[in-house]
Parts: C-alpha cells; sequence; structure tokens
C-alpha cells in the first residue's frame, strides 16, 4: 500500500515507521514535499495542523483518495467534509484518537456515564496532560469522552478550565514536555470518587491504530469512525 503523510511531525515520522515495518511505502510527506501529487497514493494519513486539515481532507476526497484524519481542532468544519465525501463517493475517517486503549476507553466512559446519570450526589470533572507542542486545548480526546458522557447524562455542555456547574463538565487542559496524553474522568461525591484514566506511555499506539484504520478503509465508500474499523458495538 502506498501512503502519503500529510503532515511529517513527530506523529507522521511515528507512522512512518509503523507503516514501513508492517510492508506499506510512504510516496509522500507533505511537509517535506511541499508540492504532493495525492494521486501518488493509495490512502493519506492526514497528522497536519488545524489551520491545514480541511484541505488536505477536501483535497484527498476531490481525487478519490481515501483518507485518515488524526488531526484536531478543525472540526468547525467536519460537516463540509463529511458532505463533500458523500458527495464525491469518497471515503473518510476521522478520530480525535486513533489508539485501540483510548477507543475501547471511549466506550468504558459511555457506560459508566450511563451507569452514573441518576446519581445526583455526584459531581463530575476532567483533565487532560499533553505535551506542549500540542496545539489545541481541549484536546480532541477529551472533547469525545465530554460529548459521551453528555450524550448519557443531563450534563449538556463542557467548558475549559471553569469550576463545576450544574449541567456542564469543567474540562482542564495541562502542557507538560514530553507527554503523549494522560485523560482522567472524575465522579466526586462526599463520600467517594470513581475515576477512570487511560495514559499513553508513547505515541505508537496511535500511530498503529492509524496504520490499521488506512488498511481497513482501503476499497470502501463513506464516512467512518474507530468504531468502524475496530468493530465495537
Amino acid at each position: 500500500m502506498k501512503i502519503a503523510l500529510l503532515g511529517y511531525g513527530r506523529m507522521g515520522k511515528e507512522i512512518e515507521q509503523i507503516a514501513i515495518s508492517r510492508g506499506h511505502e510512504i510516496v509522500i510527506k507533505k511537509d517535506v514535499n511541499n508540492v504532493i501529487d495525492i494521486n501518488l497514493a493509495d490512502v493519506a494519513i492526514d497528522f497536519s495542523v488545524p489551520s491545514s486539515a480541511f484541505d488536505n481532507i477536501a483535497n484527498c476526497i476531490k481525487n478519490n483518495v481515501p483518507v485518515i484524519s488524526g488531526t484536531t481542532g478543525w472540526l468547525d468544519k467536519y460537516k463540509d467534509a463529511v458532505a463533500l465525501c458523500k458527495e464525491k463517493k469518497g471515503a473518510f475517517i476521522y478520530a480525535s484518537n486513533f489508539s485501540l486503549g483510548v477507543n475501547i476507553f471511549f466506550e468504558l466512559n459511555k457506560q459508566l456515564a450511563k451507569m452514573m446519570s441518576n446519581l445526583e450526589d455526584y459531581n463530575i470533572s476532567m483533565e487532560e496532560i499533553h505535551h506542549t507542542k500540542k496545539l489545541d486545548a481541549p484536546s480532541g480526546t477529551a472533547i469525545t469522552l465530554a460529548e459521551g458522557i453528555i450524550d448519557n447524562s443531563s450534563k449538556t455542555m463542557w467548558e475549559l478550565d471553569k469550576k463545576t456547574v450544574e449541567h456542564s463538565i469543567p474540562i482542564a487542559a495541562k502542557r507538560i514536555p514530553e507527554v503523549p496524553g494522560t485523560h482522567t474522568v472524575w465522579y466526586n461525591s462526599e463520600v467517594d470518587t470513581i475515576e477512570i484514566k487511560h495514559t499513553a506511555h508513547n505515541r505508537k499506539g496511535f500511530a498503529l491504530g492509524a496504520v490499521v484504520a488506512a488498511e481497513w478503509i482501503l476499497g470502501k465508500t463513506g464516512v467512518f469512525s474507530m468504531k468502524d474499523v475496530l468493530n465495537i458495538r
């Protein structure tokens, strides 16, 4: 499989190593190859920056190249990407996090939210910690976790760095050098605390998930998620 890497930062380099180890060829490294022909690739993996993500995705869809995106901070245009994909009969996966462990954590988070939804004595709060080069806050992973709680509880919104209010989930975002990603959800009451937490030890899990998603999407048409890739029901 010939892969275009749209973004060649830390994640791009990690994906390159995983892809080559699985027998794939990297034919484009955007950031290195500034002028690219996306049609050289069988599939594209976008880990760029928020300002470039939508243009990268749209270029792939318009040229019938399946595209996987893990860039966060651009989701105000996500519906446009979905509409374009449907119009062009393309193939597209966006995930705030491609790690297998994190996607299991997403499902665990939803189930816990359902179980806690009628227990009014508990206040919900969240924290995410990433490396100092992470541009957006809160992280896309934290937003996905918050949305999972909102869909399964009386909470209606999340807020960054705010104190707990009745219908809101406060998210604390911290930036610490060399932290790949840590996400914690707390349910606090006067008598106890329930905590679920995912800690990434390195970027390999994210990179592997992105490559697995790229392998999975070949030959398919539509807009998918990691639940489709991992067959999580």
